[in-house]
């Protein structure tokens, strides 16, 4: 535990967040095989809702280890997750009408470049601590 704490934050956040986007990429998956490929869309909302909490469980206490603050944090954890969710669909969209019909690969895409936006959002406004003058 004490090698993982000198770890800094964004490599922390690299981990945490590949094992977040493999259980959000799984979320989908599973959605997509239920309900369909044509209601992609619909899965990808799936997904982010099922994740969350999950996500801002990991982020809180391995990432940024944080004290307190659980439901300041959590809202603005939601807040960060609307923008994230808004850029995912319109990549995900982008991808699959133009680049690849292939809904998996399109969203395997999306999570990765959300999955830096997400990052500093987190680090920059969910998680950030007031500092002392």
């Amino acid at each position: 535990m004490e090698y993982w704490l000198k770890l800094p934050s964004v490599i922390r956040f690299i981990i945490i967040g590949a094992i977040n986007a493999a259980i959000s990429y799984i979320i989908y998956i599973l959605a997509i095989l239920i309900l369909g490929q044509g209601n992609y869309q619909l899965c990808v909302a799936l997904q982010w809702g099922l994740s969350s909490v999950i996500s801002y469980t990991n982020q809180k206490f391995f990432v940024f280890m944080t004290k307190g603050n659980y439901i300041k944090e959590y809202l603005k954890c939601c807040s960060t997750w609307v923008i994230s969710y808004i850029l995912n669909v319109i990549i995900l969209e982008i991808f699959v009408r133009y680049i690849t019909q292939n809904v998996f690969i399109a969203q395997f895409i999306s999570l990765a470049i959300v999955s830096a936006v997400t990052y500093v959002l987190f680090k920059f406004f969910a998680f950030k601590h007031k500092t002392e003058n």
